[in-house]
This record gives structure tokens, sequence and C-alpha cells, in this order.
């Protein structure tokens, strides 16, 4: 108490926080200058800076006048650093050293102690400051200097023997091919002192201006350094209560903190998670739960927190699937971030994992095959989409892992409505990135979902079956007798009709009529080619009524020569691939239905004029006999016949030709000189089918 009543108190001053300059303002400590640098005669030449680096880089003229300098010495420096030529290039233009640079380094890596206070009228306004940077001079230009010496000396030492440079300029070279990285060596090559400093060269200089200590600029940003609000409100940083204000004069001794129990650097304690915004408790709770019920989620925030903020906040990092809420992607998987499992981007795992949410909307159950073919991820970039939100089931699949929240749905109808269109959203951009199928889309029918899951028993399991065993018995007696009727009838028709056949003389063939399984989808339902209901064409035994020969002769001739003046060659396979595109434009019941086997196709290819060109395709060639049958037409009746020919001619002594012997073999044979263009007219209109 003595104490105290010997230093009473004379003066308060309000202090004051100063934000303008929050950031922005950093600390220079200059270096004892030489006599020859005074604080009146400093000139700043120029000035650039790194921001991320906190580095900076001043230029400042020397006062080459003043008697302390060294004359001499300047111009010796000078002449070692740039040579006696000077261009653009050289360091000191003035063949002196008359400026020196100065580089920064971080003085000390915790500024937050630190700020810049000015005192104005009984007040006291500080300043955060952001860097305290020690400025030292560089030796940047010895460096260049000593480069200089080693390349006069290299020119001097160098032979004048043209012998001896030829030999130097001829070197072994080494080539090797890079291994693929793999992430442990990609995370110890950016943790490498090597990259850290190709990544800090490669940030750019941002250039400043100088503004000197009575220029009018730097008047106006000095009073940036005085707050500009001077009430209590705006400076609630100054404003703690009494055990706050204890704590900062007295903080706990670094033993104290040393002696409690360390945790690991990704956990927080519920009650350092209380010290945090609600939105950042939300997220880092969403983050690491992944799955929560609204209710849960509440009763983690403490008593007393609003729910229409935690729903606000909730909205912007978890989605709403099946009454609970799932964490979004994106804030799982951040940008700029890979798969460690397989190193894929995370705009790729986003759309993944996007699925997989988006299929428990649609179903409780998801198959893991079914992701991995859609995605196209690995199994275990799957299997961890899966993990967060389900459980794995023998011989089911996976299954949400918590129940549908039905008291949440009825109480917030009006989020649920907006999750919805949240998620009509991410369907379409789903179908665009994954070109998803109706099968994908549509869920699978499913009993109204409840929060307890149904239980049955064995012996109701049992009774089950047997009723649906009982019904599909059913079923199946009434489908037999209809089908026994059926044939009764047939067999009774068959022998009122077979007096009245006539059966058509022709050799035997061993071959099978042609085959249209390929192409069924476009005869319109029909089978075999041939429509059900229409029975005054039925053949038997797979031959035709003698009335209908003649019609079905016509017809295919017809359609074979109609074809063939399209398309002079046609492979066997491509003429079949036409006559059932010719098929199914044709009305039901036309003679064509009564079947066609590829012996009469090809007989009736040959009867119009057509020729088959045996060309020599290799042995292990992979087309099928049908394409290896070619058909031409040898005679249309154009300009381009004579041509076509020889074409011909020199396709049956060799499958490829070079279009050079083309052009060769038609001047000859055509006594025309064709150029190139011609000669590709000439095969374009003959090969327009195949080439």
């Amino acid at each position: 108490m003595a104490n105290e009543e010997d230093d009473p108190i004379i003066q308060e001053i309000d202090v004051f926080l100063a934000r303008s300059l929050l950031e922005k303002l950093y600390l220079f400590q200059y270096p004892i200058r030489p006599a020859s640098m005074t604080y009146d005669d400093v000139t700043h030449l120029s000035a650039k800076i790194k921001p991320k680096q906190q580095k900076v880089e001043l230029e400042m003229a020397i006062d080459t006048l003043n008697p302390n300098y060294c004359r001499s010495k300047g111009e010796q420096i000078a002449l070692n650093v740039d040579g006696t030529c000077t261009d653009e290039t050289s360091t000191y233009s003035s063949k002196l050293m008359d400026k020196q640079t100065f580089c920064s380094s971080q003085a000390a890596s915790n500024v937050s102690r630190y700020a810049a206070a000015v005192y104005k009228k009984g007040e006291l306004h500080l300043t955060p400051l952001h860097g305290i940077l020690q400025l030292r001079p560089s030796f940047t230009y010895l460096d260049k200097a000593d480069a200089k010496h080693r390349e006069r000396e290299a020119a001097n030492e160098g032979g004048d023997s043209s012998q001896d440079e030829a030999e130097d300029d001829v070197k072994q070279i080494t080539v090797r091919f890079s291994r693929p990285e793999t992430e442990q060596a990609r995370q110890r090559r950016v943790q490498s002192y090597e990259f850290l400093q190709k990544r800090q060269a490669e940030e750019h200089w941002v250039h400043l201006h100088y503004y000197g200590l009575k220029d009018s600029r730097s008047e106006h940003e000095r009073q940036y350094l005085f707050s500009q609000g001077h009430s209590l409100a705006e400076n609630t940083e100054l404003i703690k209560s009494p055990s706050e204000y204890l704590m900062m004069l007295m903080p706990p001794s670094v033993e104290e903190e040393n002696d409690k129990p360390m945790a690991p650097s990704n956990v927080l304690s519920m009650a350092q998670l209380r010290t945090l915004p609600l939105a950042d408790q939300i997220k880092i709770l969403m983050k690491n739960v992944k799955v929560m019920p609204f209710a849960n989620l509440l009763s983690l925030l403490g008593s007393g927190t609003d729910p229409t903020a935690v729903l606000r906040c909730v909205q912007q990092v978890a989605l709403l699937v099946q009454g609970n809420w799932v964490v979004k992607s994106d804030v799982l998987y951040p940008k700029d971030t890979s798969s460690p499992h397989s190193g894929v981007p995370a705009e790729v795992l986003c759309r993944g994992r996007d699925f997989v949410m988006w299929k428990f909307t649609q179903d409780r159950w998801v198959v893991r095959k079914e992701v991995a073919a859609v995605t196209k991820l690995c199994p275990e970039d799957v299997k961890d989409f899966l993990e967060h939100m389900s459980v794995a089931r023998i011989n089911k699949g996976w299954e949400f892992m918590l129940p549908y929240d039905e008291d949440f749905v009825k109480k917030h109808p009006d989020i649920v409505q907006r999750q919805q269109m949240l998620w009509m959203g991410i369907q379409a951009k789903l179908e665009k990135v994954y070109n998803l199928l109706k099968e994908h889309l549509t869920p699978k029918k499913q009993e109204v979902q409840s929060a307890h899951p149904l239980l049955v028993s064995g012996e109701q399991r049992v009774n089950m079956a047997k009723a649906k065993v009982k019904q599909n018995y059913g079923q199946l007696e009434k489908e037999f007798q209809k089908q026994k009727a059926e044939m009764k009838s047939n067999d009774t028709s068959a022998k009122t009709d077979v007096p009245n056949i006539r059966i058509k003389e022709e050799p035997v063939s061993v071959e099978e009529p042609m085959d249209t399984s390929a192409h069924e989808g476009l005869n319109n339902g029909l089978v075999n080619g041939l429509h059900p209901a229409q029975g005054s064409m039925d053949p038997v035994n797979g031959h035709l009524p003698g009335g209908c020969i003649d019609r079905v002769t016509q017809e295919l001739k017809a359609f074979v020569s109609s074809t063939f003046k399209k398309q002079f060659v046609l492979t066997l396979s491509e003429l079949k691939r036409l006559f059932n595109l010719h098929l199914a434009s044709l009305p039901p019941g036309h003679t064509l239905f009564s079947g066609i086997s590829d012996k009469m196709l090809q007989d009736m290819v040959l009867d119009t004029g057509c020729k088959q060109i045996l060309v020599p395709f290799p042995p292990q060639t992979a087309a099928s006999p049908d394409e290896l049958k070619v058909y031409a037409l040898w005679e249309a009746g154009d300009t381009y016949d004579q041509h076509r020919q020889v074409l011909l001619e020199l396709f049956s002594k060799n499958y490829r030709v070079r279009r050079n012997v083309i052009q060769n073999q038609l001047s000859q044979e055509c006594g025309e000189d064709l150029n190139k263009q011609e000669v590709d007219r000439v095969l374009k209109v003959s090969f327009c089918s195949l080439w």
C-alpha cells in the first residue's frame, strides 16, 4: 500500500485500435548506415515485394559526392561486375557503384504481440503489425562479377584448333525414361528444400511506389494510423471482463501448459468446439460424424441453441437423405485434393459420392457393383463412399445406416421441399455426366419406410412361400392347357391342308434359312420374318405353295437389281443387312416374308448379272465368312463400267492395292491419263459401300 501511495496515477490515456491498415502495416528494420548514407539524402530508387512470402527488396542510392565515399573502390566494383562495355543489362550504368540493394528476412514468426502506436491529443492509437522485416545488404553483384571472371578465364584457356572444338562438341547423351511417381515420392518431393525454393521463385514480384516523408501521399496514409471511430462499440477487442483481463496480464506459465496432455491435431474437445462460431461447430461435427439426425445435432450443440439458426447453417454443409443430414461431398473432398487410393481429383470423387447419396434418396439399399459400373472409380473409393453413410448386409448390399426420420420430415416440410429441389438439380447433373439409364433413374418398388424394421418369423416365411407356389402352379396349369388345345387345333388343320400342298422340286441344300436374329428388332414384331396372322402363304416343311414362287422370285430380283445399281460392290453380310431393312419397310403379309435362304439370295445375285470377286484376303483375318464373299455388278451401263472392271481385276489378285498402281493400271487399260482427283472419283463411285 505504501508503494502505491508513493506512485500515484498522474493521467489516464484512452487507447483505440485502428483497423484501416490491418494486415497491411510492416515494420522495416534497416542496418546501421555508413557515413555516406545519411537519413536526409537516402533515395529509394525502386521497391518490390512478394506478399505471400513477406519478402521485400529495396534499391537505395548511394551519395557518391560524399567525402566519405571511396570513388576508386566504387569504380573497381562496377568494372568487375559489368566489365568494360555498358548496355541495358549493366548493373551500374554510370560505371560507378552508385546504389545498394537490400533484401528482407522475417525477424519474428509471431507478430501478433506487436503494434505501431501513435500518440495524439491524449489518445493512444494502436495498429497491429502484419510483419517485421529486417533489411540486409544483398551481394548478388559479387556473384555476377565471379561469373564474368570465369567467362574471361574460359575464353583465354580455349584452344584455337578447330579439331579440338569439333571434339568438344561431340558429347555422349544418355536417355532415361522416368518411372511413374508414387504418392510417397510425390510427398517427399513437395516437402524438399529444392521444391520450396522453386515455389518461392515462381511467385511474381509486385513493384511498389516509394513516397518520401514529406510527400502529400505519405501524409494521407499516416492518417490511417488513427482510429476512425472513437465509440466503445467499435473497439470490442479492448473491452474485456476482469477474469479475461487478469489472464492477459498473467498468462499461464509454459510449464503448466506442458503438463496438459497433448491431444491429436485433428481432435477437438467439446469445450474447445463450443468456443467456435455456430457454423464452424456444425461443419466440424458433420465432417466427423458424416450422417446425423437433426435431434442428435441439436443435443451436441448444447442447450439454448436456436434450432432455426442450426437449420440455416446445416444446409450449407449437408444434404437431407431419408430425413437425416449427410455431409456434402465438397466438405470431405476440398478443391485441389485427390484420392489417397487412386489419385483421382476431388471433382471426380464429389460426383461419385453425390451419385451414392442420390441413390440412397431413391432406395434404402445400394449395390456396390452398380455404383462402380456407373462412376468408373476404383473399389476402394466406392467402399469409402458407402462406409460414410451405410452398413454392409450379407447377400443384400449396403443399407442406409439410419432409419427414416419421419418426425423431422413432418415438422419441417419447407426444408424437405427445398432439399428435393436441390436433389433434382443434382440428378440433372449426374444424368449428363454419367449418361444414366432409366433403370438407374427409376426407384425400386419398396414398402413404406418406417422407423421400425419389419420382423418376419421363419414360420411366416414358409407359409408365404407355399402360397406363392400354389399361385404359380395354378397359372402354369392354365397356360399348359391352353397350349395343348392350340396344338390339337393346329394338327387338325395340317391334316386337311396336306392334299392341296404342292412341293417345289429343287436340289436339297444343307444351308439353313438366312439368319435374321441380329435384326429381329427391325421386323416390327415378326417371328422369323413372318406375321403369325398371315396363313395363306405359310411354308410347310420349308417350301412355298406353287402360286407364290414366281411372285417371290420377282420381288427378290427387283430388290437385288435396285440395290446393286445404287451400290455396285457389296459383301454378303452387307446385302443381308440391307435385305432385312427392306423387309422391315414392307407391309404385313408381303410375299418376301415367306422365308429367303442365303442360297436363294446368292443365286439371285448371280442371275442379275453380278459376279463374285474372289478377293485373296489374308488367312489370319478376323472377318466373318459372309464378309469375305464379295459380289459386284459387272456392267451397269454407265461411263465407269470399264474403270470398274479394271479395279475388280486388280482386287481379285490382291486385297490391298496402292493408289499409284491403280492410277497406272487405269491409264494403261482405258487409255486416259487420270489425275488424283479423277482416280478418287472412280474409287468413290465404284466402291462407295466398302470404302
